[in-house]
Order: C-alpha cells, then structure tokens, then sequence
C-alpha cells in the first residue's frame, strides 16, 4: 500500500506526543484523522487544517465505530499519569474498547507508547498498567507494535520539567535513593522519529520494542548535567532512604509545577532502572539520520525551545483527570441554576489591538495584573490539595490558543482579537470562568468588559463565593484598571 493512501488515526491528539506526532504524520503524507473528546481544543493549533478531527471518547465504545471506519493505523497514545486511584481500571476500560473498534473494524495495526520497564521486577501501578494496556491490544488480534520509552526529554515535558524545575530552584536537594537508578533518556524528537516510521514498519508479529537514547546515565548524573547545560553550579544531592514516593511526590508538588499526584506515578516509575534490555528497533527502524540525540544534546535543545517561547506542547496540554468538560453556557441562569458573576466595564486610551493584545499575554511570568501575593497564595492553597497551582506557566508568552493551560486556569474559547476565556482547574466547589471581552470605540480607543464567573456546588460553593467577596473589589477592579493602563502606557511609549 502507498504511503500517501495510508489513513491514521491518532487518539491523544491533545497530549503531549500525540499533539506533536499528528502534525507530523500530516507532514510525512499519511492522511491523518484525529479522535478527541473535545474537537473545540484544536481549533486554532496550527496543524488543524491539515487532519480530519473527530469527536469521541475511549471510554465510550459507541462513540468509536465512525473515527474507526476506513483506518489503516490507529496510534494509541491515551495514557494517565495522574488522578484517581481507579486508574488503573479506566485503561483497561479504554483499552478493550480500542482493541474492540480495531478488530471490528479491520485494522491493519496498532501503534502503542509504553513505559520501558525491566522484567520480573514489582512494577508501579502506572507501569503495571502501561504494561496491561499493551497486553489488551496484543491480544486483539490486531498486528501490535508497541514502542517502550523511558524518560521523555523534551520542552514541556513532565520528566524534563521536574528535572529543569528541581534543579534549578535547588542548590542542595534530597532525595530517593532511585536517584542512583540506571536511566536511558530518550529525546522526544527521537520519539517521533520511531513513531512515524512506525506506521509501516515490518511487523511479522505482534511485540515490544525498547527503544532509548545513546546515554546510560544515573538520575542524579541527569540533573547534575542538566545544570552543568543550563549554565548552574553543581548541585549537592543527599539520598535519604526513607524518602517515600507519596512524601517525594509532595515536596515535588511544592517545588515543581508538577502536581503531587503526577510527581508520584514519575517517582514511583523510576523506582527500577529504566534501560533497554534489546535493541530490535534497529532492524526494523533505521535511527534517525543525524544519530540518536545525547541527553545533553537534549537538554540544550529544549532549553533553547523554552526561551524562544517555541514549545509546541506540554505535560499540562491535555485535560487533568476530572476536570470539567462542559462549555459555560452562554446564557449565565441557564438551567435556573444559581450563579455568581463580577462584571466590569472600561474604556482604554489605546486601539483594540494593543489592549487584546495586554490581555493576551496574562498569566505566567507576565502576572494576572492586580494583587499578586492574593494569586500566590490562591496557587500555594492549590497545590496543597494537590491542585495544579499556579506554577503551570504559559507555553508560550505572547499568544494563547483554545486548550492550552495558563497556570490554574485552561483556554476554553478565544475568538483572536476579541474575546478570550479561561476555564478554572484549581481545586474549588463550583465551576469557574473569566473572561474578556475588546471592543473597538473609535480608532485610536477601546472598551474592555471583564467577567467573572461562578456556578456554586452546594452550600460549601455558596459559602466559599462569599468569603472571598471582599477580594473581589481589590483583585477584579485592580486586574481592569491595569490591564486597560498597560496598553495605553504602550501607545505612549510607542509614540
């Protein structure tokens, strides 16, 4: 079959590597169709155009049979690193309900991303399950290849995130003692690399693939090299025994912007070595032309990716586990349900494109404009329940799209030049939203309206609106009067 009649579909198209792998899949020439539970999110990525989006949910086995139909290569990249302790059976769920709609369908193979793990050891609950995944669909019948990755290194992953953000908050830093574990880094551009070439590659049976980069280096090597390439001084690492990985996931959703519950399945995961015991790839993928990249090739490259503000995606790019899924209904006593609004009204001595663009730029290091330590400590409070907090940052400084995370919150909808809104993912009794709205007055004014949104659950929603209430003068009409300041600043400096 030529490559250019080779239909795929990609489920995890809002992740990480599935966000990454779709548009170069489009790039390569396969005709690419993705399945998502909300299409809305992809609808500004620069890729959209260029692949079939269709909605359904793994979960749901009715909602698979269309995005199934006509597939040649279905890529599963749908796995949990957070939530609830009933993950585990959620994958298996979703598993068997891939495996299902592939059989009946008459897929000719599977692509699945595992963890790299060694045998006959206790695995964690998130290997253990990785490894249950790829079981289900080698036992579907349907030729499987499954690609076993250990450390992903890349911009905006979690691995590297928790190395960059440890290492550089920490000058002296304790502890598990898998700091002294084996690792085999892989770059994520290596990743992709076996990925795409995956979809035709020689399959004679259904199997597992380690794969991993050149290096083979200890944990703490990996942070020290880290700080060596980000130009720190090296670090002082103190292995306490008795560091557990519920205690280590904490300290990690303290310091990092990981939370604590993806802190620990990573933790929990590097409690064995984590190298490739056979090098079969190569007789079926070719490495990539350049070679492998060095974990310190790695490292530079994504740093360098950070700084240009070039990060395609990251760990926070596809919902957390329970998060909501809901539009805000347009019609704020929809449903005769209680809500609480705080909506502000002003006008800007600036045209509407420099103010949207203020307002485009919120969040992360350029601040949320009005009260910063209230933010702060609202972040802090968050991670303490074992939210995201605010330390999510922003992928890129400058410009936003539908999907992406911004500290606690999560783009829900942005009409560029117009309207953006953010749905919370902070810990809270209720769903909540603010939004902004740019109107052109004249050619040289504007007029922004601020929105602040609150559907209560119960009477600890009532009760928690109003107890922040007196903030509300302070942090929403302090967040309007600077956000409509800075853009008229900027016209004055600019002319």
């Amino acid at each position: 079959m030529g490559m250019t009649q080779l239909r795929v579909l990609v489920t995890g198209a809002t992740g990480y590597i599935g966000g990454r792998l779709a548009p170069r899949l489009a790039e390569a020439g396969y005709r690419v169709r993705v399945l998502v539970r909300s299409p809305e999110k992809l609808t500004d990525v620069p890729w959209a155009s260029d692949v079939e989006i269709a909605r359904g949910d793994l979960s749901d086995p009715e909602s698979l049979s269309a995005a199934f139909t006509d597939v040649d290569v279905v890529y599963y990249l749908v796995h949990s690193m957070g939530g609830s302790d009933e993950f585990e059976e959620a994958e298996r769920v979703s598993a068997e309900n891939v495996a299902e709609a592939a059989r009946t369908s008459g897929v000719g193979r599977i692509v699945y991303l595992g963890g790299l793990h060694p045998d006959s050891v206790d695995l964690s609950p998130h290997l253990r399950s990785r490894t249950q995944v790829g079981q289900i669909l080698v036992d579907s019948g349907v030729p499987t290849m499954i690609l076993q990755a250990g450390v992903v290194i890349g911009s905006g992953s979690a691995s590297f995130e928790m190395i960059r953000h440890l290492t550089n908050r920490l000058p002296v830093m304790t502890t598990p003692r898998w700091v002294n574990n084996r690792i085999q880094p892989i770059a994520v551009r290596d990743v992709l690399h076996y990925l795409v070439a995956a979809a035709e590659a020689p399959l004679p049976r259904s199997r597992t693939f380690d794969i991993g980069g050149p290096d083979v280096i200890r944990y703490g090597e990996m942070m020290q090299t880290y700080a060596e390439v980000a130009g720190l001084r090296q670090r002082r690492i103190l292995v306490l025994p008795v560091l557990t990985p519920k205690l280590a996931g904490l300290w990690i959703g303290l310091v990092t912007p990981i939370p604590r519950s993806l802190g620990r399945a990573l933790i929990e995961s590097l409690q064995n070595d984590a190298v490739a015991s056979e090098h079969d790839i190569d007789d079926v993928i070719p490495p990539p032309k350049a070679g492998l990249t060095t974990y310190r090739d790695a490292v530079r490259l994504a740093l360098r990716r950070i700084d240009n503000g070039e990060v395609e995606t990251t760990w926070a790019s596809a919902s957390p586990v329970g998060a909501p899924s809901d539009p805000l209904p347009s019609d704020p006593d929809w449903a005769g349900e209680v809500v609480y609004t705080d909506e502000r009204t002003k006008d800007c001595d600036a045209n509407a494109g420099t103010l949207w663009s203020v307002v485009e730029s919120i969040g992360g290091e350029n601040g949320w404009y009005s009260f910063p330590l209230a933010w702060s400590v609202r972040g802090w409070l968050d991670r303490v329940v074992g939210g995201v907090g605010l330390t999510r940052g922003r992928r890129n400084p400058k410009q936003l799209n539908t999907g992406d995370p911004l500290d606690f919150w999560r783009v829900e909808r942005i009409d560029r030049g117009s309207l953006l809104r953010l749905r919370a993912e902070m810990r809270a009794p209720g769903g909540a939203w603010l939004e902004w709205r740019v109107h052109s007055v004249d050619p040289d004014r504007s007029r922004l309206d601020q929105r602040a949104i609150f559907f209560p659950k119960g009477l600890a929603g009532r009760l928690y609106w109003y107890s922040i209430m007196p903030f509300h003068g302070i942090i929403f009409k302090g967040m309007m009067e600077n956000i409509t300041g800075s853009a008229a600043r900027q016209i004055v400096q600019s002319g």
